[in-house]
């Protein structure tokens, strides 16, 4: 790379008429440069074939390993009296909880439900559901129970039967969260347990809690499947 630079001398003053002519002086600079240009050597790359990728190390089972024997789907013997009883409810109440309080479906015309809600549609009418149910908690229902209990499956399933919100605080047996907790509340370790933090209202006993949340929630009456004491209760 080269390049010329021209450098004149200005005059300051313009000549007089007259006077002697001074010559205008002039230099030059050059300036060169070079840059080295190594040659590239062709990459590894593009001068070698792809390389093929290792084969994955073959998986092998660890030492002394002797995979289960397959068997056929069963109930362990010390299970099957709880199996049995954890069936019974679907037979001696039939299927309650299923439906809320007082459910009923009739076909109605389209005229007589709102356009902003929805409904299912069949031949041309409309399903119209209706329930008996009384007024809402504001805040949840508190219920202390575990799984297994029966007097606690009663108190589950008016639950569901009245449409509750309820805030289930799981107390299997020796647990160390909420058994104490029902202890220091109620002063026994008795369950199902529960608290209205509306009205105040605590309480143990299955029917107990099955009356009050009916009169209070509900239309007052017991459903018919729940209130045959011992007879509602399955294992």
């Amino acid at each position: 790379m080269a390049g010329v630079l021209n450098f004149s001398q200005p005059s300051l003053f313009r000549p007089l008429s007259g006077s002697r002519q001074i010559p205008r002086t002039s230099f030059s600079i050059r300036a060169t440069s070079e840059s080295s240009k190594t040659p590239q050597t062709p990459s590894s790359s593009s001068t070698t074939s792809t390389q093929e990728k290792p084969e994955p190390t073959p998986f092998a089972a660890p030492p002394n390993f002797k995979p289960p024997e397959p068997k056929r789907f069963a109930v362990r013997p010390d299970k099957a009296l709880d199996i049995l009883g954890a069936a019974l409810a679907l037979f001696f109440r039939f299927g309650t909880g299923v439906f809320v309080s007082g459910y009923s479906a009739s076909f109605v015309s389209k005229d007589e439900i709102p356009p902003d809600q929805y409904t299912l549609e069949i031949a041309g009418f409309k399903v119209k559901e209706t329930s008996k149910l009384g007024p809402r908690p504001e805040k949840p229902i508190e219920i202390y129970e575990y799984e297994s209990c029966p007097f606690c499956r009663k108190v589950r399933e008016i639950v569901a039967v009245l449409d509750l919100d309820v805030l289930y605080y799981p107390c299997p047996r020796n647990g160390p969260n909420f058994r104490p907790k029902v202890l220091q509340m109620g002063g026994k370790k008795q369950f199902p347990y529960m608290v209205d933090p509306n009205t105040g209202v605590s309480m143990y006993e299955s029917d107990n809690i099955i009356k009050y949340l009916v009169g209070k929630y509900g239309d007052g009456s017991v459903p018919f499947m729940l209130s045959l004491g011992l007879l509602t209760v399955s294992y």
